[in-house]
């Protein structure tokens, strides 16, 4: 004889306890979880600790820091001084054709001081000792303009947007994102008059003209304009900047 047996009521999943079923079920158990660590820090509205991560995995803190180490030596998550962990632009570049939070807000800003400044104006962040660019904006009717595509990068130590993402460390973050690197001294001199400027030093002939540009939950950045050097009064582009960052910062409050 058969025994009958009733089953029992099933319940749905929740969409975070469904994916971390999924990750226990993958053929990939690592590869799911380093998946669900970019997801949870997408997520989230802050940095997290090891500690917070390994919880949300449901796994041991060894465990976490071993996948993070793994994302880490691909560029795709950044840890800062205090050690919490957030989405590093790498992930941008990655997903340059799809929509990126960042990157979407700074976009309609960048286009409207592109467009005022006759030159093409663009965010970069750090990434790995490199400054990458996130997005960037041609100003409509001019006759020329260079381009500055996303996912263009060059080091951090030269150029007015690695200045201005200088002048914005703090010692921590020194030892984190550039241990052995010194800050360059025009840095310093970006804390008082508020940009950075360079001549010749990424591209021959070109000028730049860069902004700090500091957000909770990511990595420095600046909003720089780049044009073919000429006589032009660099302090009232960088006025044009910094009304473009603080847009920008108002946009994420």
């Amino acid at each position: 004889m058969t025994d009958l047996v009733t089953p029992a009521p099933s319940v749905s999943p929740g969409p975070a306890q469904a994916r971390a079923q999924a990750a226990a079920a993958s053929p990939s158990q690592t590869l799911s979880r380093g998946i669900r660590v970019l997801e949870v820090l997408a997520e989230s509205d802050e940095a997290l600790s090891i500690a917070a991560l390994a919880e949300a995995l449901d796994v041991h803190r060894s465990i976490a820091y071993r996948i993070l180490r793994t994302l880490e030596d691909h560029g795709l998550v950044a840890r800062d001084g205090a050690g919490l962990v957030s989405l590093a632009p790498r992930m941008a570049y990655l997903a340059r054709n799809v929509a990126s939070g960042l990157a979407t807000v700074a976009l309609p800003e960048l286009i409207q001081a592109a467009n005022d400044l006759g030159m093409t104006v663009f965010i970069a962040a750090l990434d790995h000792g490199e400054c990458i660019t996130l997005a960037s904006a041609e100003p409509s009717g001019a006759p020329a303009a260079l381009v500055q595509r996303p996912g263009s990068r060059h080091s951090f130590v030269v150029g007015a947007p690695g200045i201005a993402i200088q002048s914005s460390f703090t010692p921590a973050e020194w030892a984190t994102y550039a241990p052995g690197e010194s800050a360059r001294p025009e840095a310093a001199e970006v804390t008082v008059r508020g940009y950075a400027t360079s001549h010749d030093e990424v591209i021959a002939g070109v000028t730049s003209v860069a902004v700090p540009l500091r957000l909770a939950g990511q990595m420095p950045c600046a909003v720089a304009a780049v044009f073919v050097t000429r006589n032009i009064d660099l302090a009232e582009v960088a006025l044009r900047l910094q009304a473009c960052v603080r847009q920008i910062i108002a946009a994420f409050e």
